[in-house]
């Protein structure tokens, strides 16, 4: 009994790391797919304008400056696109095997211990090209950067960041009742 819980802990464990990587990986392959950054207020590459351009369009970024951050996550689509890769292989594996399959805990726990890796790669590997994207900026960019970052996180999923207002929001409270 305990042993099925290790495996659907696991297997939960692997699926979250599998989406949080494949998340980051489109955004950043969605950024060397396009155009250079949109002008400043202009939706981003996508359907809805998302992707790290989003972002950066609204800092009104000259264009070799465009050019440079373009050149950086060009430069580290192959290796990005890899990892996708191999997580999306992690997952058909998962998705192939069956659960009365009498491999299938072994398969389970070396998809995440694989997962594992590759997602750590995924993090250190986005956390090397905000760094380089962040050296390229001057200070009241990178000051107006914060600002739109501190903007999203406190609300990530309205406003100008996603579709606005939820339908029927109440601008104030509703009275207290007696």
């Amino acid at each position: 009994m305990k042993s099925i819980r290790n495996v659907l802990a696991v297997t939960l464990l692997a699926g979250g790391a599998l989406l949080t990587a494949a998340t980051s990986f489109s955004i950043a392959n969605a950024a060397d797919d396009t155009a250079p950054p949109p002008a400043s207020g202009a939706p981003g590459p996508g359907p809805h304008g998302f992707g790290p351009w989003r972002i950066y369009g609204k800092l009104g970024l000259p264009a070799e400056q465009q050019a440079s951050i373009k050149a950086i996550f060009t430069a580290a689509k192959p290796q990005m696109k890899s990892l996708h890769e191999q997580l999306r292989a992690n997952h058909l594996k998962l998705m192939q095997i069956k659960p009365d399959d009498p491999n299938y805990a072994t398969v389970v726990a070396e998809v995440a211990q694989t997962n594992a890796t590759l997602a750590s790669q995924r993090t250190t590997q986005g956390a090397e090209l905000k760094a380089q994207v962040y050296a390229l900026l001057t200070a009241p960019q990178k000051t107006q950067l914060a600002a739109l970052e501190a903007q999203w996180a406190a609300n990530p999923h309205r406003g100008q960041w996603g579709h606005g207002p939820r339908p029927g929001a109440a601008a104030t409270p509703a009275p207290a009742a007696q």
